[in-house]
């Protein structure tokens, strides 16, 4: 280790700032219940856009008491590997290419670089 290295400081885990004339940003407290009845409360920042559901950790997830209901996402489609290649061949397309492939396979043609 080097001589000039800080030692017994624990510079990671305190701040060598006073917390004198620091005063918080303003806060609001939300109140969320989760199903079975746990009620939760979470600080937040009065800028903040507050979410209708939150997770308690423990209990699951819990929602905003008096808040409104949250807007279910749309579904997304899965695209499957079938869906991307139609998007790039036509059905026709395909069939060509198995045939030449089958072919080859077959040794009834030759491989084609």
């Amino acid at each position: 280790m080097s001589e000039r290295s800080l030692r017994g400081t624990q510079l990671g885990s305190r701040s060598l700032e006073s917390d004198v004339g620091v005063e918080p940003a303003p806060r609001q407290v939300v109140e969320y219940a989760c199903e079975d009845g746990h009620t939760f409360t979470v600080p937040f920042s009065v800028e903040a856009d507050v979410p209708a559901t939150w997770d308690s950790g423990t209990h699951g997830i819990g929602m905003r008491v008096g808040g409104e209901e949250p807007e279910a996402e749309p579904e997304k489609h899965v695209r499957t590997h079938w869906d991307m290649l139609l998007e790039r061949r036509s059905f026709e397309e395909l069939q060509v290419l198995l045939d030449e492939r089958l072919a080859v396979r077959r040794g009834e043609a030759p491989l084609q670089s």
